[in-house]
This record gives structure tokens, C-alpha cells and sequence, in this order.
């Protein structure tokens, strides 16, 4: 059955200049999490993608916003992101799925051409090779002045073409924990159209006056203007 965008685009327009003017941290999932000093973050305003929940007891911190779009991450990560008890942000899933809209969990359009960038949540989002892109996306719609990213690495291993779906077999070296993608399958990155994607993103915060520092520790992505954690927020 086609979701109802309507009503979808009805329930997402609360978030519209929610936190307008406001700062917020950027939660990636790469190794250089396990360097990032969280009590820097955790009285920021928090939003956190993919597998985060893996992290939230060594980290001791718990996101206020969760996003994932990624088919393969969503179907592995079902039950845990159910339990999460902040605000989700997800494609529409099958009836089958637990995952349905619920006073946590709101479901968005996620499939407008791939570039690009949204400043409309209720129109939907452009995935952009990259759930950060997505995030940014949220973000900006929330009215954010300025978004904070922490480990975006942004260097990974892996064998094959970008975007290929593989399975991993043996530890992870991609994420910050070695069973994030243990014997899973996922999907290779591609960096080169994330980075089309994070020079869009910039664009059009910075066309609107607003910012995205990349605070990660050594991160190798080269768009964002670079800072660290403690001279941000100190």
C-alpha cells in the first residue's frame, strides 16, 4: 500500500524551526568515536544514525533524534531501534515491519533524486550516498544554526566497487565497534559522491548564513571547515 504523504508531511511539519538558532551534534559511527570525549556532548543537542544504539552504554549518552535510511541497516537494526526512546526518522516500512509511526517514529520520504539537497522535511529528503547527508538535511529543516559532526572518518576497507552489497566477514574496521557489520551485509561507501553531497550540504548552510564544523578526530573527510570538539565547545 503507498503511505500517505500527506499525512506523513503532516506530522513532520512540527519539527519546522524547532530548535531555530540552536546547536547540535552530529553523531557518526566510525572508529574515532572510541577518541571523541562525550562529555563535551552530552548536554548538546544530540541526533544519532545507523547503529548508534551499540554505542549508548560506552559512551554514556543517549541521543535526542535518531536517523537511519539505509534498507540494509534498518532490517538488521529492527528490534533495537524500536527500543530506542527518542524521536525516530525513517523511510516508510512494510506492513510486516514493528517499525510503523508511532508518537516516536516518523516516517519520511526519502527518495527524490539522489543529489541534492532539502531544506523542506515535509517534501522529503535526498539520500546523498551518505545517511550524515540525510541527517543534514533534518537538521537544517529544524533550524539549526550550527551542526557539530564527530566521527566521520570517512576512510574505511573494503573490497569491490562503491555502493556494491557485500557481506563482511570477520571483524569490522569501518565502525566503532568490531561486530557493527560482523558478518552482515552492507553496502560499500562512496566517497567520492558523499563528498558531492557534504559540499552541497555546506552550500546551502552557509547560503542561509549556517555552519557545519567537522569536529571528528583525524577525519579525513576535507569539505567542512575543521575544529576540534573542545575549542567548539569548551
Amino acid at each position: 500500500m503507498e503511505p500517505n504523504w500527506l499525512h506523513i508531511a503532516n506530522r513532520l511539519q512540527r519539527f519546522k524551526d524547532c530548535h531555530k538558532g540552536g546547536q547540535m551534534v552530529l553523531i557518526c559511527n566510525g572508529p574515532s568515536l572510541n577518541k571523541t570525549d562525550f562529555s563535551y556532548i552530552r548536554r548538546q543537542h544530540t541526533m544519532g544514525l545507523n547503529k548508534i544504539f551499540l554505542g549508548l552504554s560506552k559512551y554514556k549518552f543517549y541521543p535526542r533524534y535518531y536517523v537511519a535510511i539505509n534498507e540494509k541497516v534498518i532490517e538488521q537494526s529492527e528490534a533495537q531501534i524500536k527500543k530506542l526512546n527518542c524521536i525516530q526518522f525513517i523511510p516508510p516500512q512494510s506492513t510486516s515491519s514493528s517499525l510503523q509511526e508511532s508518537a516516536l517514529t516518523y516516517w519520511m520520504k526519502t527518495d527524490l533524486p539522489p543529489k541534492g539537497f532539502s531544506t523542506d522535511l515535509t517534501s522529503g529528503i535526498h539520500q546523498g550516498w551518505t545517511v550524515t547527508h540525510a541527517a543534514l538535511q533534518i537538521a537544517y529543516f529544524m533550524g539549526f544554526q550550527r551542526v557539530l559532526i564527530v566521527g566521520m572518518d570517512h576512510r574505511y576497507q573494503y573490497e569491490g566497487l562503491p555502493n556494491d552489497l557485500k557481506t563482511l566477514t570477520g571483524p569490522d574496521p569501518n565502525h566503532f565497534i568490531d561486530s557493527y557489520f560482523q558478518d552482515c551485509v552492507w553496502n560499500n561507501p562512496d566517497l567520492n559522491q558523499s563528498e558531492e553531497s557534504y559540499s552541497i550540504a555546506r552550500h546551502a548552510y552557509e547560503l542561509d548564513g549556517r555552519s557545519i564544523i567537522d569536529c571528528t578526530v583525524d577525519g579525513a573527510c576535507e569539505v567542512f571547515e575543521k575544529r576540534s570538539l573542545s575549542e567548539v565547545l569548551k
